[in-house]
């Protein structure tokens, strides 16, 4: 048999095989793919093995995993006059194939110019104070404004994170020293508590030997005792405490003019 006879066979053959490989398509779980008919949504396939016309029908994927994406440090001036540089992290998903493809050309760069505006929108407008203190607040509002202008897109935005806070310098010191003044601030306070504590207990203690003499006597041998007790080195000479009765008792009297 001649060769040459086969040759319009082996053509048709072929082509029937390239057209049956781009008529195929293989999903997986994570993908959806929107079905274009001659340039119409027709509507939406997968996963799994999915069968197009050729020159007909273009088949767009879309993944529906969530994407995690880093939003560009950021030079923020606070409501205070206070020049920042601030990154983040976005956590989002598409929920609707379709409309991620028809409604924005491409979901995943307007998502990342839309969050870099909203986070120099929303840091303008606190104080450098609320930004450092009460991060989790802001967070929640960087998501909530995010996925409302995401979703006629059918992206939906679970999580915005404030990752990075960059100071300048010369804040840094200064929140450093306002820091110290602080932490000196308690001290004191602390201290003054504790003297003021001391004293009650102190004048609660005079009261009840000025109450009985011979507490007071006890308490003097045994100052005595520890003295004795801490350096033996010491020569204690003791002196009858009915010698410093009479300077006790004109101090009284004294106090009572």
């Amino acid at each position: 048999m001649d060769i040459f006879a086969l040759f319009p066979a082996i053509i048709v053959v072929v082509f029937l095989i390239a057209l049956a490989t781009n008529a195929i398509r293989i999903l997986p779980e994570y993908e959806r793919g929107v079905l274009f008919r001659l340039g119409r949504v027709k509507h939406v396939r997968g996963p799994g093995l999915v069968f197009i016309i050729p020159g007909i029908d273009r088949l767009v994927r879309v993944s529906l995993r969530i994407v995690a994406m880093d939003v560009p440090s950021q030079d923020v001036i606070t409501h205070d006059n206070v020049t920042v540089k601030v990154s983040a992290v976005i956590y989002f998903r598409v929920m609707d194939a379709v409309r991620a493809v028809v409604e924005v050309e491409n979901y995943l760069y307007a998502t990342s110019q839309l969050s870099q505006t909203t986070l120099r929108s929303v840091l303008g407008q606190v104080d450098l104070d609320e930004l450092l203190a009460n991060r989790e607040k802001i967070n929640l509002e960087l998501q909530e404004i995010l996925d409302r202008q995401t979703e006629p897109w059918g992206v939906k935005v679970t999580i915005v994170e404030v990752k990075n806070i960059d100071l300048p310098q010369e804040m840094q010191r200064a929140i450093a020293k306002q820091a110290e003044a602080e932490r000196e601030r308690r001290a004191k306070v602390i201290h003054a508590e504790g003297e003021l504590q001391a004293s009650e207990k102190l004048a609660q203690a005079a009261a009840v030997m000025a109450g009985e003499p011979m507490s007071l006597q006890l308490r003097y041998l045994q100052t005595l005792t520890e003295i004795a007790a801490e350096k033996n080195s010491t020569t204690i000479f003791p002196v009858p405490i009915d010698m410093l009765k009479v300077f006790l008792q004109s101090a009284s009297k004294s106090g009572e003019k």
